[in-house]
């Protein structure tokens, strides 16, 4: 039986920024997925807080030059990649000199969200699938982790429904504490019709925030990890409304085979026709 392949995109893992409560789940998920036989890759923005030196990050030539086209405009997609000290897991890094030089994750200097974060959303998920698609590895599930990572879900479901190398992936999207919430850009709606979403999709964002995707990111998964025993309680009431899995889980307590177990009910489950 062919190993499960296992994706996991995030906008933190420990030690490359600061050991949040998201950069240490997916250290300790990602490797225990991995210990479990399963195999993964592990994407992450290569935002300009990471220490390329300390972290012997090393561009892979083969995988950049591309350019993606985001609002009509083209970006070059670098990619990076880096080893997590005493592990046989590697990271690789989504890079771009515009999106990602900076070192704040989403806010500016004076605490104000960054007004291309949809922007560097997108190109982050787009630089994801475009890279596993070069790689030539089918993921099985994509498990999404942090705000940077919920256009994946929109991505997988919609533009690219119909994409053979992401059509059979199961999507299961993790939630942590409360997220503060943040506009995106006054274009946003017309960011998302230049990238070929549907008009069911652009109506269910209508208001513009992180919330809103958030919520339809949930509404599209599979299923969905309550990573704290402090989930972001709206988001945990949503989800109970909805027809996807649950897992309540927290890595300081939860046996990592229950995590692994939730990951193989999911992708073992039938797809529904439409």
């Amino acid at each position: 039986m062919e190993k499960k392949r296992v994706l996991f995109i995030s906008q933190e893992i420990n030690p490359f920024l600061a050991k949040t409560e998201l950069a240490n789940f997916i250290r300790k998920v990602s490797q225990g997925i991995h210990d479990s036989g399963k195999e993964i890759r592990v994407f992450m923005p290569k935002f300009g807080a990471i220490n390329e030196r300390r972290h012997q990050l090393h561009e892979v030539i083969r995988l950049s030059g591309m350019n993606l086209i985001i609002d009509d405009h083209d970006h070059p997609l670098i990619i990076k990649v880096a080893s997590v000290p005493s592990t046989r897991i590697q990271v690789y890094f989504i890079d771009n000199e515009e999106y990602f030089k900076r070192k704040s994750i989403e806010c500016e200097d004076d605490g104000l969200a960054c007004p291309d974060n949809d922007e560097r959303s997108m190109f982050f998920c787009r630089g994801v699938m475009e890279t596993v698609k070069k790689l030539g590895w089918k993921p099985d599930a994509i498990v999404c982790s942090g705000w940077m990572s919920t256009f994946m879900p929109l991505y997988i479901k919609d533009v690219f429904a119909n994409e053979p190398h992401f059509n059979e992936a199961k999507l299961i999207y993790s939630v942590y504490e409360d997220v503060p919430n943040f506009k995106f850009s006054d274009r946003f709606i017309d960011k998302l019709k230049f990238d070929g979403f549907s008009e069911e999709t652009i109506n269910a964002l209508s208001d513009g925030d992180l919330d809103a995707v958030r919520k339809y990111a949930m509404h599209l998964a599979d299923g969905v990890v309550f990573c704290t025993k402090d989930a972001d309680k709206n988001m945990k009431s949503l989800c109970d409304s909805l027809f996807c899995h649950q897992l309540d889980f927290d890595t300081d307590e939860t046996p990592m085979k229950l995590l692994s177990d939730f990951v193989d009910k999911i992708v073992e489950e039938p797809v529904l026709s439409e």
